[in-house]
């Protein structure tokens, strides 16, 4: 049978060669007469850009061992079905071999692509990817239950590309795509792969609790649920802590979002102890868990108030990379924490002009309610001093002043130690999932520390002039460590295209970032100046 694409006779004689339908698309339909049950397996192989120009196919390892197997068509096939393949882009061929009825090869760009100063990341591991993200969503496409991938020469970014392109949330819908299960095609790089199986899971998680619902996702049901992944490991506790907890930790910031909502808050506190010495100061993540946001008397307008059930990324991310780090028993101690509450509208709730007490004792002057994340951050932040940390670091869906300021292109982080910045920046390099570092000037602590009625206002007093800095210098009034940043998450909360290995929909980022950092700190031996 003829390709689609195919217009030579020397095609029409390869295709005689070939034991089953060929065909060759950039969105293949699934063969006539297909069977889910009789399936077999997808296989999903790269090709890189040609470095003499001369359109001649360069196959990974597995890509050549594949076409060996299949006596050069798959070869011949690729060079006959249009221009060579550009970076992301595939072609689907069908019958070259019974243990895989569908092959997609994808392009993965140049091959020696490495770290890219000027986008700063790993363009080699990004194309990869995205490469692959790509593949086994056709072989999803086909309805074909298993896939194995080729590790593309970086078996972890070849699995993070499976696993994060694959995944979607549709556990309300009844309706459902068919679930598709990544595997490595070959065995020589399988600790890698299960690395990367075990990062794209972490993020799946934070995209998971993030995406859902708020009457499905509710303080107690996030930590529940939390509770219920960390189960398993012997060396991790949580608790979840009540309201009576809260009011007896003076944590009245908190506390003052939280009454204005039917549901009661939570704290959630888990220890995770990976270090040899259990008595080692312990990396302290802390994340903001407004599981939703109506913006309280300072309402917030309708249109698009329902991605406010994702206002609780900060702990969603920093809870999933903790459950990251114990499944990858990384040899260090962990802390996390996250305030978890609604911000409702209600008889009971603040109002702009309340003055509000910290457990620190600063009193704070809430000119806007919708500026509420700042106020469980004050609290969990004076909270997370109480363990001796080798550093505090928080994420928080902050401001949209962040996502004004760059987008969905890099999370912004403000910190006050080079030290802590480097390790984060050089783990966004590896990850993809990128941060960029933003100012703590005295400038913006003055624009809320000049207030009228408290100690500190909720907003800078030019209002809307550089908000995600302001909302820094906020937070700043409650950190006394040397090792502290600021992770403002509002810009990275949802994607739409822009990450093409990410389908639509709440992002999960910068979990991977996390995770990486937290590795890259575990090996670190010296101590932070």
């Amino acid at each position: 049978m003829l390709l689609p694409c195919v217009r030579s006779g020397a095609a029409r004689r390869l295709a005689r060669d070939v034991p089953r339908a060929c065909s060759c698309s950039a969105q293949g339909p699934s063969p006539r007469g297909y069977s889910r049950d009789t399936a077999g397996k997808g296989l999903v192989l790269g090709v890189y850009s040609s470095e003499k120009g001369d359109g001649a196919a360069q196959f990974t390892s597995a890509g050549d061992a594949f076409d060996r197997l299949v006596s050069g068509k798959l070869r011949a096939l690729l060079s006959l079905c249009g221009p060579p393949l550009k970076k992301g882009k595939t072609r689907i061929f069908h019958g070259l071999h019974q243990d895989f009825p569908s092959v997609v090869v994808v392009g993965l760009g140049k091959k020696n692509a490495g770290i890219n100063e000027q986008e700063n990341w790993n363009e080699g591991k990004e194309n990869i990817r995205t490469a692959v993200a790509v593949g086994c969503r056709q072989i999803q496409d086909l309805e074909i239950p298993c896939v194995e991938v080729d590790p593309c020469g970086d078996a972890q970014a070849a699995a993070e590309g499976a696993l994060l392109g694959l995944h979607e949330y549709n556990e309300l819908k009844q309706k459902k795509k068919p679930v598709v299960t990544p595997q490595l095609h070959g065995s020589a790089e399988s600790q890698a792969w299960q690395k990367g199986v075990t990062y794209a899971e972490g993020q799946n998680l934070a995209r998971y609790l993030m995406e859902a619902p708020a009457n499905y996702i509710t303080p107690i049901k996030f930590a529940e649920h939390i509770e219920q992944k960390l189960r398993t490991f012997s060396n991790v506790k949580v608790h979840i802590r009540p309201e009576s907890w809260i009011t007896t930790q003076e944590m009245g910031a908190f506390l003052s979002v939280a009454k204005g909502s039917a549901e009661p808050p939570i704290f959630l506190e888990i220890h995770y102890l990976g270090s040899a010495n259990t008595d080692d100061s312990p990396l302290v993540f802390v994340g903001k868990g407004v599981t939703f946001d109506s913006g309280g008397i300072s309402l917030k307008p309708s249109s698009g108030m329902d991605a406010m059930r994702a206002d609780m990324g900060g702990a969603a991310t920093v809870c999933s990379a903790i459950v990251t780090a114990a499944a990858l028993n990384l040899p260090l101690n962990i802390i996390g924490l996250a305030p978890l509450c609604e911000n409702m509208p209600s008889g009971k709730a603040n109002k702009p002009g309340d003055v509000v007490r910290a457990k620190n004792g600063k009193t704070i002057q809430v000119d806007n309610t919708d500026a509420e994340g700042r106020l469980l951050l004050a609290d969990a932040l004076c909270y997370a001093h109480n363990f001796n940390a080798r550093a505090i670091v928080n994420a928080a869906t902050l401001t949209g002043a962040m996502d004004v300021a760059l987008g969905s292109a890099a999370t912004g982080v403000f910190t006050n130690s080079s030290w802590l910045w480097t390790h984060l920046y050089e783990a966004s390099i590896l990850t993809g999932d990128r941060v960029w570092r933003m100012p703590l000037f005295e400038h913006y602590t003055k624009q809320v520390t000049d207030c009228p009625l408290a100690d500190v206002s909720n907003i800078g007093k030019y209002s809307r002039a550089g908000g995600a800095c302001t909302a820094a210098a906020f937070l700043k009034e409650f950190v006394t460590a040397s090792h502290w940043a600021h992770l403002d998450i509002a810009g990275v909360m949802s994607n739409k295209d822009e990450v093409p290995y990410l389908r639509k929909g709440m992002a999960g980022r910068p979990t991977r970032t996390l995770v990486e950092f937290a590795a890259r700190l575990s090996q670190d031996t010296h101590s932070a100046k």
